[in-house]
């Protein structure tokens, strides 16, 4: 077979850990500290015990830790083996765990007791102690580790390694989807999907040694393995990693601490961080990204009011390994080449990627400008769905990916995202969209800097179809009051809910990548409204 056209992700990480040798290039807020050459001695390392442990035929191998040095390591050290890391999800339930475990026919699942029980979660005789890999390391493994992260010639230790056998198709994780709008599936990443993205969010952000990373996003969040893991073990940028995102003022910390210049996050993140973080942590900050949901005026015109940088938006789907398109921050754009950025879009389609519009059924393809249904195709396009080659045939056609949300493109290829299917009610026979509605709600509820007191979603009714739902906050306005205010904002009628269409709840439903927990919503709703009809 002929050689890949471009190296393989392993090829990269040993490229870039020899580069930084003497320079720091990964950390975390629990006090690791590794420069590139520490880094790859740990992953050499790891992978020694590792190969040790597992059986030759075991190719998938889980992990359940939070993002830190030690859970990056542990998904280097088997890519290096040419295994499939299994990134899973702590935040969820042990028995949507325990199906995915089994979907993904894990044997062993790397962790630890002590987060097990943070967690409260439980392996079982999965489990395999991360603190008990290094235990077992001998001298010998040690000496041999440090010898070929610092003197080995890169040719003789990739061959060493076997790195010639991996193919760019071969697998290189499978990540579950979140969950929020049904059963997680198994996203099937290869080494080229998952490699098309780094080189493409290089080419968009001129990335350098000068430049570090805050990584506060889960590797089980295909956002998260990409941007803040793979980015940082490949190219030249350093990283520093807290377990809690939402721990605004160590994420702050980090942040100043290790001058950072890179933030990726999602918009309920940087809601936290204007909040709670202090101005001068971010002062450093020079690119933004608030993905993975719809990264609204207010959040950025309140980030940029308090740290002086406005975040980008970006696009993607776990399934897309994830970024599909992105804007450009001015302090990256390259004085001469066209306009990259575009804001209330979600950027351009990144490298080798292209979109069309097609009908809402799917068929016909529209012009420019319409709105219709996204598709994507590109490098970037996941294998399938692990083991459900019908779920696949729904979604991929072609080679053309089916997003799912409903989009339009311009004649400079930007793309405005204008809802998502599963948030769109028809309603008398029209289609209703939940963001636009959620947007005016908030507004007329008083929401400040971006912050989020009511959501919209929609339960089954006889009469019209479907009937719009608006779960909110404690201390929100009185509905009626809210139903007349979306009235003089001209909102049609179909578009307003009813003021008895209106509850009261603790705390909006989120999952632990960050994004509104759709499914959650819609069975907050369904319980609060069983079998009402609209008036």
């Amino acid at each position: 077979m002929a050689a890949p056209a471009h190296p393989l992700l392993q090829q990269l990480l040993l490229r870039a850990c020899r580069s930084a040798a003497g320079r720091m290039k990964m950390a975390d807020s629990l006090g690791t500290r590794l420069t590139g050459r520490q880094l790859l001695t740990r992953i050499l390392a790891a992978r020694t015990v590792l190969e040790r442990t597992l059986a030759p035929d075991e190719k998938n191998i889980g992990i359940l830790l939070p993002q830190t040095t030690g859970a990056a390591i542990a998904n280097a050290a088997l890519a290096l083996a040419g295994r499939v890391a299994v990134n899973l999800n702590y935040t969820t339930s042990q028995s949507i765990l325990d199906v995915c475990i089994e979907r993904a026919g894990l044997r062993h699942v790397i962790s630890t007791p002590a987060f097990l029980e943070r967690v409260k979660l439980t392996l079982g005789d999965r489990l395999l102690d991360a603190g008990g890999i290094r235990a077992r390391l001998t001298l010998a493994d040690k000496a041999r580790a440090w010898w070929d992260a610092t003197v080995t010639p890169l040719p003789a230790l990739e061959r060493r390694l076997g790195l010639h056998r991996i193919k760019p198709d071969d697998v290189l994780t499978i990540i579950f989807t979140s969950g929020s709008t049904g059963d997680p599936k198994g996203v099937v990443l290869s080494q080229e999907n998952v490699g098309s993205n780094v080189r493409a969010i290089n080419e968009l952000v001129h990335l350098s040694s000068a430049d570090m990373e805050v990584g506060v996003l889960p590797f089980f969040h295909s956002y998260g393995y990409m941007a803040t893991m793979w980015l940082p073990l490949t190219l030249e940028p350093g990283v520093v990693y807290h377990p809690n995102p939402l721990d605004a003022q160590v994420v702050g910390k980090m942040a100043r601490q290790y001058h950072a210049t890179v933030l990726m996050a999602t918009p309920t993140f940087l809601r936290n961080y204007i909040r709670r973080t202090p101005a001068e942590d971010f002062s450093t900050l020079e690119v933004v990204f608030g993905s993975a949901e719809k990264l609204t005026r207010d959040v950025c015109d309140a980030f940029e009011k308090k740290f002086g940088i406005r975040p980008m938006e970006a696009y993607g789907a776990t399934e897309l390994s994830p970024l599909v398109a992105a804007n450009v921050p001015p302090s990256r754009h390259v004085p001469g080449r066209p306009v990259d950025s575009r804001e209330g879009t979600v950027g351009q389609p990144i490298e080798h990627c292209r979109g069309k519009i097609t009908d809402r059924d799917g068929h016909a393809e529209l012009p420019l400008g319409e709105e219709g249904l996204l598709w994507i195709t590109g490098p970037n396009v996941m294998q399938g769905y692990l083991d459900r080659p019908d779920l696949t045939a729904k979604v991929i056609k072609d080679g053309w990916y089916c997003t799912g949300d409903i989009a339009r493109l311009d004649a400079e290829g930007f793309i405005t995202i204008t809802g998502r299917q599963s948030r769109f009610s028809k309603i008398a026979g029209e289609m209703v969209p939940h963001l636009s509605i959620e947007a005016a709600v908030n507004a007329e509820m008083g929401a400040a800097d971006g912050e989020m007191l009511a959501v919209v979603t929609a339960v089954p009714d006889v009469a019209k179809g479907e009937r719009l739902i608006v779960l909110h906050l404690p201390g929100s306005r009185d509905p009626q009051e809210v139903c007349r205010a979306l009235q003089a904002r001209g909102l049609p009628n179909l578009w307003i809910p009813s003021a008895d269409s209106f509850a009261e709840i603790d705390a909006i439903p989120v999952l632990g990548s960050g994004k509104l927990d759709l499914k959650r919503l819609a069975a907050m709703a369904a319980e609060r409204f069983p079998g009402k009809r609209s008036s």
